[in-house]
């Protein structure tokens, strides 16, 4: 009910004023940036995330929570962050039913059960044929880091 209407009706309609604004619109209360994020929290994304604090690892939660996908690379952080950060995460996936999978060095993907992960990524040391000499060579920063 409009004003104009509201006030007619407790103060009694005057027959020679004018009634204006009888078609009102209401808009929502949400925003077009809140409603683009309804949208685009459903789910289908797949997030790229690189931590630099182990502090991070709880929106890396919510993204999966969320039913996302998210990439994580560990190599901004120290081993012992890392290892925090990837216990964190096992938890988080253990409570949703989720999934990790490591793809190299300090790079793991978590998954929601939601999304199916078909295959695996072998270790470039376990498909290595034993005949073959590894050339010594400057240690790795993933052999350091013991990923």
């Amino acid at each position: 009910m409009g004003i104009g209407k509201w006030k007619d009706s407790i103060f009694g309609s005057n027959g020679s004023e004018e009634k204006e604004n009888d078609d009102e619109t209401y808009s929502s209360n949400k925003s077009s940036t809140s409603a683009l994020n309804e949208i685009s929290d459903d789910g289908n994304k797949m997030i790229l995330f690189e931590p630099r604090a182990y502090s991070e690892s709880q929106q890396i939660a919510d993204y999966l929570k969320s039913n996302n996908a998210v990439i994580v690379n560990l190599k901004r952080v120290t081993p012992d962050q890392a290892k925090r950060i990837v216990d964190f995460l096992s938890g988080t996936l253990y409570a949703i039913e989720g999934g990790l999978q490591k793809l190299g060095g300090g790079i793991f993907l978590c998954t929601p059960i939601s999304v199916p992960v078909e295959g695996k990524i072998s270790d470039d040391k376990d498909t290595k044929p034993s005949t073959m000499k590894k050339p010594k060579q400057e240690k790795d920063d993933d052999d350091e880091l013991d990923w």
